[in-house]
């Protein structure tokens, strides 16, 4: 009976395993969630999701095949304005004779029929209610609204009280856990990090204790303390970020500025170098977003100057006309020194072992209305610019090989 919720799961991009259906199916089989739809949730949760970035794909299948309740259209912000009591506690306002009557079983509706009802009162209410057991509202033993004391019901607005709602509307509590949500500037910084490779053949002062040497050195020595230094650790990686800026890449200039910051906030790298370009790499690369002519450096120059062992993170959306890209006249920003976009891009492989490209809106495989795009994927590994591209870019720098 469970066939549809199987395939719903691998609609919202969860990759379930046929093992782990069937553990699923046994737990059913031995009674573990003894018929209740939320014990039901948990163990599904448990069993089929493997990490917590999958947790609001997760839900959304839920929602989908157990028809949990929506948001309809009719609660409107005067409604919520009503309903916000977030101050209130619920249980400094329950008599004794209301927690007894709150906990008799025959007080308890069907979600069926609380559902059918909580769509009736949206339509029928036009003002405010608190206290009661009939309108959608707070403080009450309604079924609808928060701050009450009803066990089950549909809670709407204000904060959780007995943890017992059928559904809490419009809630979604971990789509920012999504590995495909795009980046903030704490995540990318948390990503960055994982370009790091330390070393200790730097020609500096030996400055730091070696605790494992100084315990060797003296138990070797009787039991009398002999302290050795080493030089302290450095990270030896060197990082060129070359940004696309201005055109089809205005929408994300906070998410460039955030990354921009993120990269030169760190002390994790050697050196940190940032050029821009519009829509693609040419003979020249500009020291600011604003890509004015004369305020460059020439790329020749970056090639002379930034050797090999620089690790390159391109940025762009890679949305250009196709003679952008092929055409040695192509380029409308200044010389191309009579090369293509194409051939300029090819030089930057050529001369930097480690490249990627970031996308912030990025095609799904190869997509012919996108041609440009689609070509340049086949020069550099491209990822889209979300939590679970960017370590799959950092990773892909940190290949040795």
């Amino acid at each position: 009976m469970f066939s549809k919720f199987f395939y719903t799961l691998k609609e919202f991009g969860l990759n379930i395993t046929l093992s782990e259906w069937l553990t699923l199916q046994e737990a059913l089989d031995k009674g573990l969630c003894e018929s209740s739809l939320t014990a039901f949730y948990y163990m599904a949760r448990a069993i089929l999701v493997k990490s917590e970035t999958e947790y609001d794909k997760f839900d959304m299948a839920f929602e989908r095949d157990f028809k949990a309740i929506q948001h309809e259209p009719e609660l409107t912000k005067q409604m919520l304005r009503w309903l916000d009591k977030s101050d209130e506690e619920p249980d400094e306002r329950l008599s004794n004779e209301e927690r007894y009557w709150l906990s008799n079983e025959e007080t308890l509706i069907e979600k069926e029929d609380i559902e059918q009802k909580f769509k009736e009162r949206l339509k029928d209410q036009d003002s405010e209610h608190n206290g009661g057991s009939y309108w959608i509202g707070t403080m009450g033993k309604t079924s609808f609204g928060n701050t009450g004391g009803n066990v089950g019901g549909v809670r709407v607005g204000g904060k959780t009280g007995f943890q017992s709602a059928f559904a809490v509307v419009g809630e979604r509590k971990y789509r920012d856990f999504r590995d495909d949500k795009v980046l903030d500037n704490r995540q990318f910084q948390m990503a960055l990090r994982k370009l790091r490779q330390f070393s200790t053949k730097l020609d500096i002062p030996k400055t730091e204790l070696d605790i494992d040497q100084t315990i060797d050195k003296t138990c070797n020595n009787g039991g009398c303390l002999q302290i050795v230094m080493e030089k302290p650790r450095k990270n030896a990686v060197k990082l060129l970020l070359l940004m696309d800026s201005g055109g089809t890449m205005i929408p994300y200039s906070t998410l460039l500025t955030e990354l921009f910051q993120s990269v030169h906030k760190s002390n994790h790298y050697k050196d940190v170098k940032t050029y821009f370009f519009h829509n693609c790499i040419y003979s020249h690369l500009y020291n600011t977003p604003e890509c004015e002519n004369g305020d460059w450096i020439e790329t020749e120059w970056m090639f002379r100057n930034l050797d090999s062992d620089y690790k390159v993170i391109v940025v762009g959306d890679a949305a250009m006309a196709p003679e952008e890209l092929y055409s040695d006249s192509g380029n409308y920003r200044g010389p191309n020194n009579g090369l293509s976009g194409e051939e300029w891009l090819l030089q930057l492989k050529r001369h930097y072992k480690k490249i990627v490209w970031l996308n912030p809106k990025m095609a799904p495989g190869h997509a012919p209305w996108r041609e440009a795009e689609t070509a340049i994927k086949a020069i550099f590994p491209m990822y889209k610019l979300t939590v679970d591209g960017l370590n799959q870019a950092m990773a892909k720098l940190m290949v040795n090989k």
